[in-house]
């Protein structure tokens, strides 16, 4: 990585402007560059820089290339009452995401659940921000997707299933709704990345080398080694699952049928899968009773003892809804190598990254 390189300050109005620029500039249309870009920096926002206008490059080169639709439209083939079967049409996954976790909000208002399972999209990015959406909504939200395989099973010495992300979203409101967003693996592969990046060792329990031994150098799993999933056979068991809820219900492509979106050629689709599942609350019980146990439920979590006296509970996705009251505050933080990857872009594009500087 070039060492004069540094981190960059900006507002997350700027940054978004600019990834909606840029966006454009690939062929997106106006709306739907304008939900892409919402979908990243509310990401970096949160501080989740691996998710962000960090995959901002890669996703344009696909949109040039061919390997993402600038057109697509994200269609229902098939549906009923609490379900529906969503094709992406190889649109920008957070366009088809957004729409289809819209689709099971608007089912589960008439009947209390709904799934929507999406085939022909790809990486969709953090998987947080979608079951936020309906959490947002009053409701309980859960997203997933599946990936290319980059992770281990237990006993195996290559990659078997795929990160698979996963996340839940409980309605909190008025306050802000407890998130928990999590690759299967024990970190999520662009942690990896940005540490290889970055020069810096990982702890030894985040990866396997070819061989499958655990490593602390990630350029094991750079160089083909695999991510250890989280809490071993409980971590793979979970990727599985959202293997069949993310792909074979909905008919995306499965395991090693998803081509790597970073990697692999841009000029052909990915294949990824994904679902979205909304329960609407007040569907079970008045909206009151449920967010007075809910908080109730968080208040006896937050007020148990703590280790010292500086420690303090937090709520899943507390810290990220603290960072982003700070960047909408006082901007955006950007690391070193979303910089890099932002100025690699601005190269091909003829963009001013440095007009963002806050």
């Amino acid at each position: 990585m070039n060492s004069t390189l540094s981190e960059l300050t900006v507002s997350a109005e700027a940054l978004e402007a600019f990834t909606v620029d840029a966006l454009k500039k690939a062929g997106l249309s106006a709306a739907d560059a304008r939900t892409t870009a919402q979908v990243l920096v509310t990401t970096d926002t949160w501080g989740v820089f691996t998710h962000g206008v960090n995959s901002l490059h890669r996703y344009i080169q696909r949109l040039i290339a061919g390997g993402l639709n600038p057109r697509g439209v994200p269609t229902i083939v098939a549906e009923g009452p609490a379900w529906a079967r969503v094709d992406g049409q190889n649109s920008v996954a957070m366009v088809t995401s957004v729409r289809a976790m819209e689709i099971a909000i608007a089912k589960a208002r008439q009947c209390g659940i709904a799934y929507v399972g999406v085939f022909n999209t790809c990486h969709f990015g953090a998987a947080g921000y979608y079951a936020t959406m309906a959490a947002e909504q009053n409701m309980f939200g859960v997203a997933m997707a599946n990936d290319a395989p980059s992770m281990n099973a237990p006993g195996a010495r290559g990659r078997v299933t795929g990160n698979n992300p996963l996340a839940f979203a409980i309605p909190m409101s008025p306050r802000k709704p407890i998130v928990l967003d999590m690759a299967l693996s024990t970190v999520a592969g662009g942690k990896v990345s940005a540490a290889h990046i970055n020069g810096k060792p990982i702890p030894p329990d985040w990866v396997v080398d070819m061989d499958g031994n655990p490593s602390s150098d990630p350029a094991a799993f750079v160089n083909g080694g695999s991510l250890s999933p989280m809490a071993g056979y409980k971590g793979y068991g979970m990727a599985i699952v959202v293997e069949t809820l993310a792909a074979v219900m909905p008919g995306a492509s499965m395991l090693a049928d998803v081509l790597r979106w970073k990697i692999d050629n841009v000029a052909t689709p990915t294949g990824h899968g994904a679902a979205f599942i909304a329960i609407d609350v007040e569907k079970m019980m008045p909206m009151d009773q449920y967010q007075s146990r809910a908080e109730a439920m968080a208040a006896r979590i937050k007020a148990s003892p703590t280790r010292t006296s500086k420690d303090r509970i937090l709520m899943p996705g507390e810290r990220e809804w603290d960072t982003r009251d700070r960047a909408l505050r006082d901007g955006i933080v950007l690391p070193a190598d979303v910089v890099l990857s932002l100025r690699e872009l601005c190269d091909e594009l003829k963009l001013d990254l440095d007009a963002l500087r806050r």
